[in-house]
């Protein structure tokens, strides 16, 4: 099973992250997509990479950090967008629920890294938090353009889940699924989600799943934890883990044209 959606820069993996890697793949990881969220973090992520096996990065600046676009990013992700394990351009989108950069600032990035990723005929990695209406209505134009999308760490309603598969959206399932305060409305439209559509990730370090047993000492999640939420998105979409697995693989080879 391959995780979409690993922080693997961050600073909560500072003194443990070969063993972050260990514990993923003993567990039954079998690829890991390392998230770049603004120009550093992405040649951060694409060293580690290219340090370790079966990991490929994305190049690109979150919503949050919009405000640090500037004419030379367009350049320098384009450069890191050349290197041979960067897969993905992003993660990009919008985010108007905190607005860490204005709503302006993030559509200029936003529209910028969609033109990078259609001129580079590769796919996009995408973030969308209370901005649906607008975040299709800036992808619309491209979508023709793009060899696919995925949007990532999906928690919308199901109307917004159908608007993505409707337009051939990727929608990526992280432990959010497994809040038991914040998942159900989640955790009810997965039957709904096209097996072909499917993808899974932790977005570790965040979003430990709360349903964990025993649970862990520490809140910080790991991609380690994967193989709990394939089994929770099976049981909740009543397919068998193993298979879902293999078709969710299955759908990583397509979107980002890896081998592992």
């Amino acid at each position: 099973m391959f995780d979409i959606g690993v922080n693997l820069t961050s600073s909560q993996f500072a003194k443990d992250r070969d063993e972050v890697v260990a514990r993923a793949f003993a567990a039954g990881v079998n690829g890991m997509l390392l998230t770049g969220t603004n120009l550093h973090e992405s040649q951060q992520a694409l060293k580690l990479a290219q340090h370790y096996p079966h990991c490929w990065s994305t190049a690109g600046v979150h919503p949050h950090d919009s405000s640090q676009w500037q004419s030379s990013t367009e350049d320098e992700i384009i450069a890191l967008a050349n290197q041979s394990k960067v897969v993905a351009i992003g993660e990009c989108g919008l985010d108007f629920n905190r607005n860490f950069s204005t709503p302006h600032e993030q559509e200029r990035a936003f529209e910028a890294q969609l033109r990078i990723a259609a001129e580079l005929q590769m796919p996009i990695f995408m973030h969308c938090r209370d901005a649906h209406e607008r975040f299709l209505t800036l992808l619309e134009p491209w979508l023709d353009s793009l060899p696919g999308a995925v949007l990532h760490c999906f928690t919308g309603s199901r109307q917004e889940m159908q608007d993505c598969v409707d337009r051939g959206l990727y929608i990526g399932i992280t432990g959010w699924v497994c809040d038991e305060r914040r998942g159900m409305e989640l955790r009810e439209l997965l039957p709904f989600i096209p097996v072909e559509r499917l993808l899974i990730e932790t977005d570790a370090p965040y979003l430990l799943p709360r349903d964990l047993t025993p649970k862990p000492t520490s809140r910080r999640n790991e991609p380690a934890h994967l193989p709990h939420i394939l089994e929770r998105i099976a049981h909740w979409r009543g397919e068998d883990p193993q298979w879902l697995s293999a078709a969710i693989d299955a759908n990583v080879r397509t979107l980002f044209e890896v081998s592992f």
